[in-house]
């Protein structure tokens, strides 16, 4: 349920605030097995990709991995794409994308 909400609230905050203003709700104290569901909720929305990174961002540093959320963008041979991913997942893009921004990840 933390995931579903954090990918709301997430939303909503960088819809208002932008990037530099955005916030994601802190995680309930669960073990870190429950990644899974995290990783579920966040992949069944495809379009909000820099919400899911912020979400598994926070996640993660809760349960002790820093990880940096990283923004790319290809084109304009293939057409403007922007996708944002969190650097340690093992699906994030391999070099499809140009790197454009980092955001570092910090401890809560």
């Amino acid at each position: 349920m933390w995931a579903m909400w954090a990918m709301w609230c997430t939303g909503r905050s960088l819809a208002r605030l932008g990037l530099e203003g955005a916030r994601v709700p802190a995680p309930p104290r669960l073990p870190s097995s429950a990644r899974r569901g995290v990783l579920a909720v966040t992949r069944r929305r495809p379009n909000a990709c820099l919400a899911a990174a912020l979400v598994l961002q926070r996640w993660e540093a809760a349960h002790g991995v820093t990880a940096d959320v990283v923004i790319g963008v290809r084109g304009p041979g293939d057409g403007f794409r922007a996708h944002a991913w969190l650097e340690t997942m093992p699906d994030a893009p391999p070099d499809a994308f140009q790197e454009i921004l980092r955001l570092a990840a910090t401890r809560p």
